[in-house]
């Protein structure tokens, strides 16, 4: 398979179809998982890190038989690959970045895929639209005993699952939900609203996990420990909070409505007339102003303009995936140009009515 033909379809977790899918992004489930007979990854030598890929990508084959199934060796790809896989949230920064024989298998509705020697010898993953914990984790639960009758995972009876990092021992389970916070952000309520979460037990990360920026008013929240709990009493506790961030936007944005409507409505208009309009237009910018015409089109304020063409406009104007729909390398400048081009190819068109093209009109 060609990641060109990846560029061009919309992921499955993109299409807002999913529960509360008007501020919840997406809900992801990953199992940290090791071999019993290898090292763990960052202490395995090149032969070792060979083995366990060569191992489990045979074992996978055979675990989930019958599903449509793309395995990648991550090794062999371009930079630019890796990082279009990244954007599309396939693989982590750190798999991305690591050295030595490593791959992702891939479900071609990307609505799950197993990591090989990223800081585990396996990181499983599922990713659903919309908050949609529970049958998140009703898949990977699945998946997980299909590759456990194949593999001889690292368990301890006391400690459970061993990883490579003991943040992550015990069930090795870490649910996120990706929520969309524009008013959070607009109100300055952010801060006080996560500072009340961290005496839940979750953890706030960026756009593509631990270590990485707020981009576009997206949050990751999630749990913060794995040992004591069961995988069903971390998956009720991150359902339990993410209702009260949601209700907390909501409230955000109706007093973002009733006290201001006409400011909200100017500053949401500008924003689709910058992205309508510009020549050229940086990522960090598009981010910031697809994330307040989201919220437009959420409100109202914006008609005509689809939800799932926004959140797919959030990953295509990405770097890497601009350069693969393009079909060759850019210059940053050439990237500014292009993804200017592509918002306006994907946005006026559905644009029949609502605020101008011009973010300087009265």
């Amino acid at each position: 398979m060609k990641l060109e033909e990846l560029a061009d379809k919309c992921s499955e977790w993109l299409r807002g179809s999913g529960p509360e899918s008007d501020i919840v992004i997406s809900s992801r489930i990953r199992l940290a998982r090791n071999l019993a007979e290898f090292a763990f990854v960052r202490r395995a030598n090149a032969e070792e890190k060979n083995s366990i890929a060569k191992l489990v990508r045979s074992k996978i084959e055979i675990a989930m038989d019958g599903h449509e199934l793309v395995y990648l060796d991550v090794d062999r790809l371009s930079d630019l690959d890796r990082q279009f896989l990244v954007e599309r949230q396939l693989i982590s920064r750190e798999l991305a970045e690591n050295e030595g024989s490593r791959g992702v298998a891939i479900d071609l509705t990307e609505q799950f895929s197993v990591m090989v020697n990223e800081e585990d010898h396996l990181r499983i993953q599922v990713i659903r639209s919309g908050l949609d914990l529970n049958r998140a984790w009703e898949c990977i639960d699945r998946i997980d005993d299909k590759i456990e009758k194949e593999l001889n995972y690292a368990f301890h009876d006391d400690f459970g699952y061993l990883t490579a990092c003991p943040t992550n021992v015990g069930t090795g389970l870490r649910v996120s939900v990706m929520l969309h916070l524009p008013a959070l952000v607009i109100t300055r309520e952010i801060d006080k609203v996560f500072r009340s979460l961290q005496k839940l037990n979750v953890a706030v990360r960026g756009l593509y996990g631990e270590g990485s920026q707020f981009m576009g008013d997206f949050y990751q929240v999630s749990n913060q420990i794995t040992l004591g709990p069961t995988e069903h009493e971390l998956v009720a506790n991150v359902s339990e909070v993410v209702p009260r961030i949601i209700d907390y936007e909501r409230r955000a944005r109706e007093f973002l409505v009733n006290e201001g409507e006409k400011d909200l409505h100017d500053d949401v208009s500008r924003a689709f007339g910058i992205l309508c309009t510009a020549k050229k237009i940086s990522s960090e910018e598009t981010m910031h102003y697809l994330s307040k015409v989201r919220m437009g089109v959420n409100l109202g304020l914006i008609s005509d303009v689809e939800m799932v063409t926004l959140n797919k406009l959030f990953v295509h104007t990405q770097p890497a995936h601009l350069q693969k729909l393009r079909g060759h390398e850019l210059s940053v400048t050439d990237r500014n140009i292009e993804r200017a081009n592509y918002l306006q190819e994907h946005l006026l068109p559905k644009h029949n009515q609502g605020p101008t093209n011009d973010p300087n009109s009265n």
